[in-house]
This record gives structure tokens, C-alpha cells and sequence, in this order.
């Protein structure tokens, strides 16, 4: 019973994703059914595991709370202001209006890549984005999928040297360093990439002979006006806040990499600032967001009348797709303190597969049951790597598998990251997961099992 509890509950939700209920309510009765099915205290399964644990939806709402809304005033402002707008046509007139699911995906990625959190990026290029799929005419669900391929797979796991959780917690566990495993990284990277690109790009020209075409979600905010019009900044103006924020969050990371520690330790206030927005992930972007927004309040004249009024409708933009993630991750949080999850642990140590193949199926379920690979990856760290440097790999090739396998079977429709962009967008999951699904889940474990093949080669 525990078991079927177990997979059921997953399976359930799953379905229920695709089956368009609504994500709150499926994520809270599934979380029941595991507490139910494997005789979990139901008091403390409701108030600890699902709502205020290390893993509680409570605990994730509000260590992201401020992110989330300060992403969405952003995008908000920069798509009532027109500025999202001005830089789309822009990189139109110079690219190519067909070029927009590039665009998306370089963007994202450079982002990603540059420490930005993936959510700030999914706020930063949506206003951006809308206005590009305008212009090209293309479905909104294929840029949904260029966001995921660029924000949420290689730059995430794969590419050596990225600042990702991911690579930080294989890094911190293994005592390695973000670019070990490099060349397998740089090829399942490679794989990624070219792979989710030629699945955008044939998904792209199907949907243009099938005669689909961009439809704009109700509560979608794109500017309406010519490139002449007084209220249309030019896209040198417009891009001044992005600007901003990509700097504020990228340059104190460049910076620290160029002094020595003996002065960072200093107690003077621009090292103590320094370290601050290196240690805070979440706060600085936060901050980073804010001064862009307030920037384009003053920049802007479309929202300078009423900016605290746009400010405001952000705010609401953000606690839909805030909570709907919450809830998916409080289901995780639940199905960690299950028996079965445990035995599977010990199941796969002593399962007698060879050492990589074993390592790949562990992280891959353990990620996908919590539908999180930061989540995953943390708990295969904790219980189950000593076991495979035992066996035999290195440090080295445990780091960049695991991170990449932890990427994978992750990001089923009741992935905490996914529910949040789908949510973002305006999307469900039957309109867009089909193809996130495959650039997010069937081309990154296609990318991991070549890594595996190689390191066997190596």
C-alpha cells in the first residue's frame, strides 16, 4: 500500500496536470493520499512536511516571496511602458522576425549562465517575448519551450562553470569545483542545445503550414503602437533597465573573482555590499529588479502617471504563479518523508547495476518524484554519493552526471519551475507541455546517457 500510495499520488498528479485542474487542489490532494496511503502523521504531514519544512510550500512561498513580485512589477512596467516592446523591434529589424525562438532561447541562456535566477529571467524576457512572437506570428507554447530550453536545461547542468544550484551542490558535496567534468558538460551542453533548437525551429515551420498562430493570453500586455509613436521609446532608452538589472546581478560576481580575500574580508561598507550580493541569491536579484523598474517608472512616460497602479497589478500577477509552485512543492515535500522513498534509496545502492547506470536511475527518480532537481540532487548528495566515489568514479564524473541526470525526469508537469513559467505565461499544461516536455525532459536525458557513454570512455 505504500508503495501504490507512493507512485499513485505522483502518477495522479501527473495526470491531473495535463488534465487541466486546477494545480493547488491537485497538489494538495495528492499530498493527502501519500500521507493516508503510508500511515504519515496527518497533522504533522499537513503542517510540517507539506506546509513548513525544509521542502513546505510555506517555506518556498516565503523565501521567494519578494523575488516573485518584483519580477512581476518589472515585467509589468516594461510592458505597459512600451520598452519591452521598442527592444523587440529592434532585435526584429536587425535578426529577423523568424529568428524570435533564437532570440528567446541565446537570451535565456546567457542569463542563466550569468547567475540570473530562473525565475527573474522567465519576468525579465515574458513582456520582451510577447511582443517578438507578435512579430513573428509564432504559437505562444513554442516560446514557453524556448524559455525552458534556455533558461532551464544546459546552462543549468551541463556547461562547466556555471554558478547554478545545481552545479554548486555537486560541487559543495564532492569538494570539486564548478567546472569539473568539464568536456562531458560541454557535450551533453552541446547536445541540449542543438537538439531543442531543432525541435523548436521544425515544431515552428509545422505550426506555420498548419496555419497556427500567436494568440495572446487575456491577461497579455503588448504595446499596440507604431516605432514612431511619441509613447514608443527607442530601444537605446528601453533597454537602459534590463541593463540595470543584469548588471546589478551579474557584476559583484565578476568583481569578487578580482580581489583578493585578505580585502574582501575588509569591514568597509563597498566589500561588506560586495559579499552581501554574492551570499544572497534571492534578495539582491530582488533588489536588482526593483531598481529597474523604478528606472523605467522615471525613464517612462506611458506609467510615470500611474506607476503605483501598474506597480500594483504586478504585485497581483505574482502570487498566482507564486502559490500554484508552492503547492507543487510542498508535495515534494511530503513524498521525502515517505518509507518507500527511503527504501528506494537502499534499492538502487544494492541493485548491482553497473556504477554510472545506477547513479543515473537514482538521481533521475529521486528528482522526478519531488519534481525538483535542486531537490533531488541535494537529497542524492546527502544519502547516496559517498556510495558511488566507493564504487569507483571519480569525484569529477559523479559531479557533472549527477547534475546533468538530476535535470532530466525533473521536469514532469508537476515540476515546481514548470508550473511557475506555465503560470507566468498564461499557458496550461495541455497547451504548452508537449513541447517543454521534450526540450526540458526527452532531450536532456538523451544528452546525459551520451555523457555516460563517453565517460566510459574516458
Amino acid at each position: 500500500m505504500e508503495y501504490i500510495g507512493l507512485l499513485g499520488s505522483v502518477a495522479l498528479l501527473i495526470w491531473l496536470a495535463l488534465r487541466g485542474v486546477e494545480i493547488v487542489f491537485a497538489a494538495v490532494l495528492c499530498s493527502l493520499l501519500v500521507i493516508v496511503t503510508n500511515g504519515l502523521p496527518i497533522a504533522q504531514g499537513i503542517t510540517e512536511y507539506y506546509s513548513f519544512g525544509p521542502l513546505g510550500a510555506f517555506t518556498f512561498a516565503g523565501k521567494f516571496f519578494m523575488l516573485f513580485i518584483a519580477g512581476a512589477m518589472f515585467g509589468r512596467i516594461m510592458g505597459e511602458s512600451h520598452a519591452a516592446a521598442s527592444i523587440a523591434l529592434a532585435l526584429v529589424a536587425r535578426m529577423g522576425a523568424h529568428r524570435a525562438l533564437w532570440i528567446t532561447t541565446l537570451s535565456c541562456a546567457a542569463l542563466t549562465y550569468g547567475g540570473v535566477v530562473v525565475f527573474v529571467v522567465i519576468f525579465a524576457m515574458y513582456p520582451l517575448g510577447l511582443r517578438l512572437l507578435q512579430e513573428a506570428d509564432i504559437p505562444k507554447r513554442l516560446f514557453c519551450a524556448a524559455l525552458a530550453l534556455g533558461g532551464g536545461t544546459f546552462t543549468l547542468s551541463a556547461l562547466p562553470g556555471t554558478p547554478s544550484v545545481q552545479n554548486v551542490i555537486s560541487a559543495v558535496a564532492l569538494k570539486t569545483d564548478l567546472f569539473a567534468g568539464g568536456l562531458l558538460g560541454i557535450l551533453g551542453a552541446v547536445i541540449m542545445f542543438a537538439g531543442g533548437m531543432w525541435y523548436l525551429e521544425r515544431q515552428r515551420v509545422l505550426a506555420a503550414e498548419n496555419g497556427e498562430h500567436f494568440v495572446p493570453g487575456p491577461k497579455d500586455q503588448i504595446s499596440s503602437v507604431g516605432e514612431g509613436d511619441q509613447d514608443h521609446p527607442p530601444w537605446q532608452r528601453a533597454i537602459l533597465p534590463l541593463a540595470l538589472v543584469l548588471l546589478t546581478i551579474v557584476l559583484p560576481r565578476v568583481l569578487i573573482q578580482a580581489i583578493d580575500e585578505t580585502t574582501l574580508a575588509s569591514a568597509e561598507w563597498p566589500f561588506q555590499l560586495l559579499r552581501f550580493a554574492v551570499d544572497q541569491p534571492i534578495v539582491w536579484p530582488s533588489f536588482a529588479l526593483l531598481m529597474g523598474t523604478l528606472l523605467a517608472v522615471a525613464l517612462f512616460r506611458p506609467v510615470r502617471r500611474h506607476a503605483l497602479v501598474v506597480m500594483g497589478q504586478g504585485v497581483n500577477d505574482a502570487v498566482f504563479p507564486l502559490i500554484n509552485t508552492a503547492a507543487v512543492i510542498g508535495f515534494g515535500g511530503v513524498v521525502t518523508h515517505t518509507a518507500g522513498f527511503e527504501s528506494f534509496t537502499r534499492l538502487m545502492l544494492e541493485s548491482g547495476l553497473p556504477p554510472l547506470i545506477s547513479m543515473f536511475a537514482s538521481v533521475s527518480v529521486v528528482s522526478a518524484v519531488t519534481g525538483s532537481s535542486s531537490g533531488g540532487l541535494q537529497i542524492f548528495m546527502q544519502t547516496m554519493a559517498p556510495a558511488y566515489l566507493e564504487m569507483g568514479l571519480a569525484p569529477g564524473t559523479v559531479h557533472r552526471i549527477a547534475a546533468m541526470a538530476s535535470g532530466g525526469f525533473d521536469s514532469l508537469p508537476h515540476c515546481g519551475a514548470i508550473v511557475a513559467m506555465l503560470s507566468i505565461t498564461g499557458l496550461t499544461h495541455r497547451d504548452a507541455y508537449k513541447d517543454v516536455g521534450m526540450v526540458t525532459v526527452v532531450i536532456p536525458v538523451l544528452a546525459t546517457l551520451c555523457a555516460m557513454a563517453a565517460a566510459t570512455l574516458l
